[in-house]
């Protein structure tokens, strides 16, 4: 009986841990939006992981936040988007980061942000 006390405590200490540390993370990139210089924290984010798929990871990170993220109006599905990116490195929307009402718009978000992001990464700006 002790035993399945402690598995069932341990269980929970690792599914509230996996949520909490969703939270932070969405706080954080939250917060980051809020910060004097939020394309300078994006790329800041963004760039480590770049390195080793590009030369100057830095110029696409600006390049994505500057011309991919800028096609997005809505700012929910755009602070999804530079949330994924600066996360991952690539475009990426989690659901869970968009209000229900607005997840039926993920796909036409990146239809709409592949033209741009292809540039960023093989037509870079000078």
């Amino acid at each position: 009986m002790p035993f399945r006390i402690f598995n069932a405590a341990i269980l929970a200490s690792f599914i509230l841990g996996g949520s909490t540390q969703a939270q932070i993370q969405q706080s954080q990139f939250r917060s980051l939006t809020k910060l004097p210089d939020p394309r300078g924290e994006f790329v800041r984010l963004c760039a480590p992981h770049m390195l080793g798929r590009w030369a100057h990871p830095e110029s696409i990170c600006s390049c994505l936040h500057d011309y991919a993220a800028a096609t997005v109006e809505d700012p929910d599905l755009r602070e999804a988007l530079l949330r994924g990116i600066s996360e991952t490195g690539v475009p990426t929307i989690e659901t869970e980061w968009v209000p229900p009402s607005k997840r039926s718009e993920i796909g036409t978000t990146f239809t709409k942000i592949a033209k741009p992001t292809l540039q960023c990464m093989f037509e870079p700006r000078n």
